[in-house]
């Protein structure tokens, strides 16, 4: 299966609602009016793109019409498109020569350990020396996790007992790194947003300990989010974002039920870009993120668009 094959299957359930709303709107004469531009914003929000975003795309395409007195379905879309494709510039992780540490963060259940083993995977694969530590130590559950990543993926898992201090857990990750030549150091954080104070200080203190342990290290944090969630998932990238700094987002488990607007939302609510897409359960599943066949797996576009 083609990875737009991957991504056209993952937004099915969204892109039949859009195509199914856009023609229903733009029936009678095959083109759009200003009624029923209102209509493709609501369409847009109940697509879970944010109210933001929604009001953004079609502030955009208003003004194009004005502009271009062009008001036919497929300029419309046309239009939409390009600014959704700009709207998702593609971002990708760049590593660097020596240490990277790749922190992941996220709530519980969105998929942060499955994205941790698969980009350890990935990252293996390409030639890298990869270690995997379990800084989310408040849940034994995902300590025991993360080590069956690690065995799938055929990387070493560091890993102290349930409750143990996560800085010290990272501390003793950055040694084991530098002592064996580590090139990717893909940190399992807790989740816990119930308490934003106590997540924010966990999070300051691994941030502390890497630049006093490993000053040189190229640090990137990671936001996975689960892209069936739709507003629940906006909610948390912009309580992430609060307090952390978020570089990329994975938006994970798009690969059936997702409500693919999503990924407008929270590049919108964090500022930070989607870098990859999780799109089935394999550990290979797991693909850099493309605005394009995004665009066109969610928009029923022509092929020409």
């Amino acid at each position: 299966m083609s990875i737009f094959d991957k991504f056209k299957r993952g937004l099915e359930k969204t892109r039949k609602f859009v195509e199914s709303s856009v023609n229903r709107i733009a029936a009678n004469l095959g083109i759009f009016d200003e009624d029923t531009l209102d209509d493709l914003e609501m369409i847009l929000i109940s697509a879970d793109c944010g109210l933001s975003a929604s009001t953004h795309l079609t502030s955009v395409v208003r003004e194009d019409m004005l502009k271009t007195g062009d008001y036919r379905k497929e300029h419309v879309l046309g239009i939409l498109a390009g600014e959704m494709r700009a709207m998702l510039s593609d971002g990708r992780i760049d590593l660097q020569d020596g240490l990277n540490v790749i922190l992941m963060i996220g709530v519980n259940g969105t998929g942060k350990t499955t994205t941790s083993g698969k980009l350890a995977y990935r990252y293996k694969n390409q030639g890298k020396k990869v270690m995997l530590a379990a800084a989310d130590t408040f849940r034994a559950a995902a300590i025991d996790q993360l080590k069956v990543w690690g065995e799938r993926a055929g990387v070493p898992v560091l890993a102290h007992a349930p409750g143990a201090d996560p800085a010290a857990v990272t501390f003793d990750a950055l040694q084991a790194s530098k002592a064996r030549g580590v090139d990717v150091l893909i940190l399992d954080t807790a989740g816990r947003l119930h308490n934003k104070k106590n997540l924010m200080e966990e999070l300051a203190k691994i941030n502390r300990i890497i630049g006093r342990e490993a000053p040189t290290a190229n640090v990137y944090s990671l936001l996975v989010l689960d892209a069936t969630t739709g507003q629940n998932a906006v909610k948390q990238a912009e309580a992430f974002a609060e307090v952390a700094d978020i570089n990329g987002i994975v938006l994970a488990k798009l690969d059936g039920n997702a409500k693919g607007g999503v990924a407008l939302a929270v590049t919108e609510a964090t500022d930070a870009p989607v870098v990859l897409a999780g799109l089935g359960e394999g550990i290979e599943d797991l693909e850099d993120f493309n605005a394009d066949l995004f665009v066109r797996s969610l928009l029923p576009l022509p092929e020409e668009l």
